[in-house]
């Protein structure tokens, strides 16, 4: 009998063709999911009849609760090399595998810039005024040469959008907790005396921090008060790093000028939620890391992942 494989969240349908899945076909069943399940009884319910599971980064959470529902599942597969929402005492303590895949950050460096140059010149609103007959003009855009952008946090991410900071000519500057000279130096940017320094002098704010106790909320009420009522923030990190109720109210109340975000406290965000009609709001549905070649590596090694458990010779252990 061949063992079930379920691939969650599928949305655009493309699992299965994003890599060559024919090479278990003997010994697996290959079930993509296109729809989300949303909370421990839906997945627990569906996922009983599998024994591997594809999960696309953190989009699902598996707690320890969940895992003990499942009985059937042994290797668990996440793309990406972190995963936050994983118990792994819990998967080890029931036999279950968890594996990784590479990830590039080259998508969510990209769809930084679409958001920053999109919120910069008002792109949507243009576009959308051209084509439906409206106003020949309606919005004066932000120059970027010569304007401060100012990242909170360097690492991979962080650092490449710097780069491409750099050569439309802004000045850029970085503050994280960990930041030191000689890293800013490194990537050639200035780094902030403060996290409130950064927020209050820069022109546009970019997001690029991994999510901990210490970032959680790092952007609240009072971070977003100090930033110009002329500046604009873009999260394509975490949704809780910044505070979403309070980017709410400062984006209703036009205390900064707009906000590129693509992610959020619920996912897939409900129909009636505050952030899909909010003003002075670019949003993305969660595509930082969504495009052919990230989607070619995660499902392609996924299968190596399938086949080197099959064969008994795991690659990419998590964590």
């Amino acid at each position: 009998m061949r063992l079930r494989c379920a691939v969650l969240d599928d949305y655009q349908g493309v699992a299965t063709a994003s890599a060559d899945w024919s090479v278990l076909e003997d010994e697996v069943e290959v079930v993509a999911l296109r729809e989300h399940l949303e909370g421990e009884e839906a997945l627990a319910a569906a996922l009983a009849g599998y024994d591997i599971v594809v999960t696309l980064r953190e989009r699902v959470p598996f707690p320890g609760s969940l895992i003990a529902r499942l009985p059937r599942l042994r290797l668990l597969v996440a793309s990406g090399m972190r995963n936050s929402v994983i118990d792994y005492t819990a998967a080890e303590a029931h036999g279950v595998t968890v594996c990784g895949t590479a990830s590039s950050s080259t998508p969510p460096v990209e769809l930084t810039w679409a958001l920053l140059l999109g919120l910069a010149r008002g792109i949507v609103q243009e576009s959308e005024a051209l084509r439906s007959g409206g106003p020949w003009q309606s919005t004066v855009g932000a120059d970027l040469h010569g304007q401060r952008l100012g990242l909170l946090g360097l690492g991979k991410i962080g650092s490449r959008v710097a780069r491409i900071g750099l050569a439309f000519g802004m000045r850029v500057s970085a503050w994280s907790r960990n930041l030191t000279g000689e890293r800013a130096e490194e990537v050639g940017v200035e780094p902030a005396a403060s996290k409130e320094d950064l927020l209050a002098t820069s022109d546009f704010v970019s997001v690029h921090l991994a999510l901990g106790e210490r970032t959680r909320g790092l952007v609240g009420a009072a971070e977003l008060a100090l930033m110009k009522p002329t500046a604009y923030l873009v999260n394509t990190s975490r949704a809780a790093i910044v505070d979403q109720d309070a980017l709410l109210a400062a984006l209703r109340e036009g205390r900064i000028a707009g906000a590129g975000i693509d992610v959020f406290d619920l996912e897939p965000l409900p129909a009636s939620h505050p952030m899909r009609t909010a003003p002075r709001l670019l949003a993305t549905p969660h595509l930082g890391y969504v495009s052919r070649a990230n989607y070619a590596t995660y499902y392609g090694q996924a299968v190596e992942d399938i086949q080197a458990y099959l064969a008994g010779s795991l690659v990419r252990r998590l964590p």
